[in-house]
């Protein structure tokens, strides 16, 4: 595996992040930025001309990685060359939370199973029901593959965000990767590091991923009642106050955590990226800065540990925005943490809507998530 690094700022111009220079055609490019930018087709022309035989991805993001940088309203390329793996690519449009689950299906049905390794999904993060999509998605993937991706941002605007495959990304698209190969090795890790606060509580009323009732309170009301003065920001102040939900699964009792994306005053309704099933244990989170941090440290542990890829040459990162907005300065201490972790693996992603990954290093069948860092990692032998 082989790659090079740029990335562009209206400040700078391109910078090269990498040593040398690839000389060969990659079958992958990636390139995170900005939505602003994306929109305005900034640089579009430049890539495409970069790399007239690759396939390019395009996605906006809430903060764009590359190596410990985090930025934004820029754009971060990586290039990569895999010597013995191939690659398959689909994608689909999406309009309306409720095609979640059948688009899923549509994408990953469309893969020759045969020799399929790992799949990673790049997707719209505001018209998308994340737990919806991850569950279409596996209905037609063997249990043997791996799947990990993330939900696309739009900064703290939640606006519009864009995902484009080899054209100029746009609104409401999903697109999967398939990894097929021997040679590639694949590792993952996702953590978050919040703490509880508050009593447990129960979904009294909830339909997909928009709750209604928590204890059979309005939940809305209950919500601002727990952030006090910072209820005059919502939605984007509830990132900082997620929902850790109780679920309980064929392994046990599984935590995950969901994020606040949308509120409506009338119904006293709160929409979230992924399903609120009826009947679940929930409560609420705040920040612990340090646990953050450790959580950042302990995904790249997941990821390059007993049961994913020792020396990584890749690593991509996909951290919740809720993170970035808690952290704010601080930011770049969880990528550090990740690199004293991962070594000298190239790093890029992004800050995300959410995160798609396994729950445990050790597992395949993957979930949504909130609030945490999860990573990818690659070697090919």
């Amino acid at each position: 595996m082989k790659f090079e690094q740029k990335k562009y700022s209206e400040a700078k111009g391109w910078e090269v992040f990498s040593q040398a220079p690839l000389r060969e055609a990659p079958q992958l490019v990636l390139v995170f930025g900005g939505r602003q930018l994306l929109e305005e087709g900034k640089e579009y022309e430049t890539v495409v001309s970069w790399y007239p035989q690759s396939h390019i991805i395009w996605c906006s993001t809430a903060g764009e990685i590359i190596d410990t940088q985090v930025s934004d309203d820029s754009l971060v390329l990586t290039a990569i060359h895999f010597e013995k793996t191939t690659l398959a690519f689909t994608e689909a449009d999406i309009t309306q939370t409720d095609q979640s689950e059948t688009v899923g299906k549509q994408l990953s049905e469309k893969f020759t199973k045969e020799g399929l390794v790992h799949v990673m999904v790049f997707s719209d993060g505001l018209h998308v029901n994340g737990t919806a999509l991850v569950k279409g998605i596996l209905a037609n993937l063997p249990s043997s593959i791996s799947v990990t991706g993330g939900l696309v941002g739009d900064g703290p605007n939640f606006k519009k965000t864009l995902v484009g495959l080899d054209k100029k990304p746009s609104e409401g698209k999903v697109v999967l990767i398939g990894f097929y190969g021997e040679s590639l090795k694949v590792g993952y890790g996702s953590f978050g590091g919040w703490d509880p606060f508050g009593p447990e509580r129960i979904i009294t009323k909830a339909k997909d991923n928009v709750l209604y009732e928590l204890d059979q309170q309005p939940a809305l009301a209950l919500y601002k009642k727990y952030l006090g003065e910072q209820a005059a920001g919502l939605p984007s102040s509830g990132l900082l106050f997620p929902l850790a939900l109780r679920l309980h699964t064929q392994r046990g009792d599984e935590e995950v955590v969901r994020t606040l994306l949308a509120i409506n005053e009338e119904e006293q309704s709160m929409t979230f990226a992924g399903d609120m099933p009826e009947g679940t244990p929930a409560k609420l989170m705040k920040a612990n800065f340090e646990r953050l941090i450790d959580g950042a440290e302990k995904a790249a542990e997941m990821s390059s540990g007993p049961f994913g890829v020792a020396n990584p040459q890749l690593a991509i990162l996909i951290s919740c925005i809720g993170r970035k907005l808690v952290l704010k300065e601080r930011i770049e201490e969880e990528l550090e943490a990740v690199r004293s972790k991962l070594g000298n693996a190239a790093l890029t992603g992004f800050y995300s809507y959410g995160e798609i990954c396994p729950t445990a290093a050790s597992e395949k069948q993957c979930q949504l998530h909130n609030q945490t860092m999860t990573i990818t990692a690659f070697t090919e032998n």
